[in-house]
């Protein structure tokens, strides 16, 4: 008897885009007029014409069956999907890129824009010095700092919408990588005229004390560690935005305060203020650099870690 082999056919989709059919080069276009929210800068970013520019974004716009710019202003501004496709899009590119023969960072002739997260106060430290060191030798690169984190920050150094963050809190996602800056020495903060303490004081006396802390809801609150629940977390009776507001208030108030070393002697005469050692045997807490694995091949970004490292050992 003859044998028979069943096939089963596969139906395809008439609406699926295949990967051959799709001009990769229009991504490049994407991540260049979401950068700079206009179509003209982008074009020279990219040394294209402005009407090339503009019919890539029309082929974009097919191709991802979405608006992905409107008009605002002088500029454009993106859709929620443009958002939604730019951390992906760009993480695609940087991996490829990366892999590049010949790929290196000229950082004289580079105009590149690093974007850094650095949580209070370590921005009163490390801000000034770092856009000082950059245009002091690189004069066309450029850096932009924010104070803060946002809640999405793991997704935001994933896609490089933030390329480092400089924080005393690590990330617990393995796909982070975090590098000791310092240590920083801790102390207690309190007012010159505090009528309780002097020179010293007990671990027992410490909570006793009313504190003032940031804000233990804050996703890099410098506080947290040590207001673990019962009596230290009862001892709580101000939370301020960040260390600023709450070396001020306790400047005014007989309110204490864990916080750098460093910080309380900055604001020492100041504020009228002085630094109380604390009762415990581990008083300093590090810093970490923090960015995402799939930058690590980046020449630019492994210059800019090379120069934050170097400023921060200083």
């Amino acid at each position: 008897m003859a044998e028979y082999t069943s096939v089963t056919a596969i139906k395809k989709d008439p609406n699926e885009i295949h990967l051959r059919n799709v001009d990769l080069n229009l991504l490049t276009v994407f991540d260049a007029v979401m950068q700079m929210q206009n179509v003209t800068r982008a074009a020279q970013m990219l040394g294209m014409s402005q009407p090339a520019v503009s019919n890539a974004v029309s082929r974009l716009k097919l191709m991802f069956n979405d608006e992905l710019f409107v008009r605002y202003g002088r500029g454009i501004q993106p859709t929620a999907r443009a958002h939604q496709l730019f951390g992906p899009v760009r993480q695609a590119l940087q991996l490829v890129y990366n892999e590049l023969p010949g790929v290196g960072f000229e950082p004289d002739n580079s105009d590149r824009v690093f974007s850094l997260s650095i949580c209070s106060p370590l921005d009163i430290r490390l801000a000034a010095k770092i856009v000082e060191q950059v245009k002091q030798n690189t004069p066309n690169l450029g850096v932009t700092i924010r104070s803060y984190l946002h809640d999405n920050i793991e997704h935001q150094l994933r896609y490089q919408e933030t390329e480092f963050v400089i924080s005393y809190t690590q990330l617990e996602r393995m796909d982070f990588h975090h590098y000791p800056l310092f240590n920083d020495e801790l102390v207690l903060a309190v007012s010159n005229h505090h009528p309780r303490i002097e020179n010293s004081i007990s671990e027992q006396q410490l909570y006793e004390e009313h504190h003032a802390v940031v804000s233990l809801d804050n996703i890099c609150s410098f506080s947290v560690p040590y207001y673990d629940g019962g009596k230290r977390l009862r001892s709580v009776v101000y939370q301020g935005t960040d260390l600023n507001s709450v070396l001020h208030i306790v400047s005014q108030t007989y309110l204490v305060a864990i916080a750098p070393r460093w910080l309380v002697e900055h604001y020492s005469e100041q504020l009228a203020i002085r630094a109380v050692s604390l009762p415990w045997d581990k008083v300093s807490r590090p810093c970490y650099l923090i960015w995402h694995e799939s930058t690590t091949k980046d020449k630019g970004h492994q210059w800019m870690k090379s120069l934050l490292s170097q400023l921060s050992s200083r």
